[in-house]
């Protein structure tokens, strides 16, 4: 009764009752180290959202807790990204205008509609759909993003305001004002500084954390000397804590947030699998897809309702927190504690913090995920894939965040649909000694077997191929060397039949029957046999139409013809 009650529990509640005493220093320390970067970072990527900073805490806080309760994986830990803050961005400030607290308002509808979709995606585990996201797109997205986060960050680093807007946009009202000497010099220094400390601790011996270092000195050397009215800083925050702020949200708001919240959902949970399974994998403790799928989505509708906005797994902190050793969930809550507690004793320190400083932290962040040499793989492995990754990269780049997935996902589908159009096919025949029956394309001293066609195709057979696969058999008996009496296709390739190629298959079959040629099957599937039986063309193929093997096939054929 007790094992049966503990499966009903959320998987965060039930690793309390897997949970040792001796974990508990383990996460207090990786608690205490994973805090120290939460701060800055969620500021930034709140920033970079085109968001107030404090709601890169407050979307670091509610978030972690949520996934105490609800998530699967023992060490991962979610909040503010670097990929997801330009399509927040393109999604929420357009609707919002310069008006911040309607900014702050729609990014938590945001977060909240996405968080729905996800939890129904948990309901009907849909974790699947993530497959539609191959390699290439997640590769050209995330270049494509890391040059978006970077040059819109420039400004910033510069110390001068920039009209925002597209990657050509931001790129010429930066030049523009770089051309007219509006560079804020010491927000250069500052900015250009912490990039330099946070890339030179990487390669120090030992594992400094560059970011809190360089956020520490860059306030305590503004303090010092006093700086803030000679370059622009985050200024205090808000006291208290998180939250609900949507106010000012009508329904034409949330229907204008819908599309942009299904195309960000997709990409959250993809990043979030993929990093929960990568770690799940080295710790040897599975990750369930479509829990994982459901705690994301509580820690998006949790973020939203206290004003935060939409998060997902995090690249860079989780493996901060496996490093300094976390063993459970309980490490991102003390984390998120200790944010609190700042929030609400010291909240007026970052007065003193540079914007350039955060600038310099998302630009190097946004650097670290650009991936060139998966790029020049592609070119020598697939062009048709190279051309994939490089046309989500131009489109995320170029035309827009959330419009370039969903072209690159089109394109993917489309690739996906010539390659079943223009399978591989070929005859095979016998090689030597070699058992079997193989490829006469690639083994050219093959010898056929007067009077049968053996062909092969590597495709299912459905309304786009099918006139392709009879074309193919045609082909062969036209050009076969001696008067052909059977062909037999090896369909163990075939994992799929519609209505439309069964017609092609029933015609080949017709005209093949009229010219004394019989049209039998080896290695054919039991699915699609059955599904040949639901057709109602059982009649016409029946059992002596199918073998287990070619080389049954072959020597049922040699043996009708005396041929053995």
């Amino acid at each position: 009764m007790r094992g049966a009650r503990a499966l009903n529990l959320p998987p965060g509640l039930a690793m309390v009752r897997d949970y040792q005493r001796p974990w508990f220093t383990s996460d207090l320390a990786a608690g205490a180290a994973l805090s120290a970067f939460l701060i800055p970072a969620g500021m930034a990527y709140a920033e970079a959202a085109g968001l107030p900073a404090v709601t890169g805490l407050y979307a670091s806080v509610i978030p972690l807790l949520a996934y105490a309760v609800f998530g699967p994986s023992r060490v991962l830990i979610i909040g503010p990204d670097s990929s997801l803050a330009p399509m927040i961005a393109a999604a929420v400030l357009p609707l919002a205008g310069t008006d911040p607290d309607r900014a702050v308002a729609l990014a938590g509808v945001l977060a909240l509609v996405i968080g729905s979709f996800l939890l129904a995606g948990r309901v009907f585990r849909l974790g699947f759909v993530t497959g539609l996201l191959s390699k290439p797109i997640r590769v050209g997205y995330l270049n494509g993003i890391a040059i978006v986060i970077m040059l819109s960050q420039l400004p910033k680093l510069l110390g001068i305001s920039s009209p925002g807007g597209s990657l050509v946009t931001t790129a010429a009202g930066t030049a523009q004002a770089v051309a007219q000497g509006g560079v804020n010099p010491l927000a250069l220094l500052f900015g250009a500084g912490s990039i330099a400390v946070i890339v030179g601790c990487r390669f120090l011996p030992g594992k400094l954390p560059g970011v809190l270092i360089a956020v520490i000195a860059a306030t305590a050397l503004t303090a010092a000397l006093d700086l803030t009215a000679a370059l622009p800083t985050v200024g205090a925050l808000p006291s208290g804590l998180p939250a609900p702020a949507l106010d000012g949200v009508s329904l034409p708001d949330v229907l204008a947030l819908l599309a942009p919240a299904a195309g960000i959902a997709l990409i959250a949970f993809a990043d979030t699998s993929v990093l929960s399974k990568s770690f799940a994998s080295r710790s040897g403790v599975p990750v369930d897809g479509n829990q994982e799928m459901g705690a994301l989505g509580a820690a998006n509708v949790a973020s939203g309702l206290f004003g935060g906005f939409p998060i997902s797994g995090s690249t860079s902190r989780t493996p901060i927190a496996v490093e300094a050793g976390a063993k459970s969930p309980l490490a991102g809550a003390i984390a998120a504690v200790l944010v609190v507690l700042f929030m609400v004793a010291v909240p007026g320190l970052t007065t003193y913090l540079p914007s350039s400083v955060l600038a310099g932290v998302v630009m190097v962040a946004a650097a670290s995920i650009l991936d060139v040499k998966t790029l020049r793989r592609l070119l020598k492995m697939s062009r048709t894939e190279a051309a994939l990754l490089v046309a989500t990269f131009l489109g995320v780049a170029f035309v827009g965040v959330l419009e370039g997935i969903v072209v690159a996902i089109g394109l993917s589908l489309i690739a996906f649909v010539l390659r079943a159009l223009d399978p591989y096919r070929t005859e095979l025949g016998s090689v030597g000694d070699v058992p079997g029956y193989h490829d006469l394309n690639r083994h050219p001293e093959g010898q056929r077997i007067p009077g049968l066609v053996i062909a092969r195709f590597d495709a299912p057979l459905f309304f786009a191929n099918g006139a392709v696969f009879t074309d193919h058999i045609r082909r062969l008996v036209a050009h076969a060397p001696d008067p052909v009496r059977w062909v037999i296709v090896a369909s163990e390739a075939i994992t799929g039949l519609d209505t439309t190629a069964l017609d092609d298959l029933v015609a080949l079959d017709d005209e093949l029957a009229r010219r004394g040629i019989s049209l039998v099957f080896a290695e054919m599937k039991g699915p699609i046999k059955d599904r040949l039986i639901r057709f109602g063309v059982s009649s016409r193929f029946g059992p002596d139409h199918f073998f287990p093997t070619v080389t049954n096939a072959v020597r049922s054929y040699k043996r009708e013809f005396g041929l053995e």
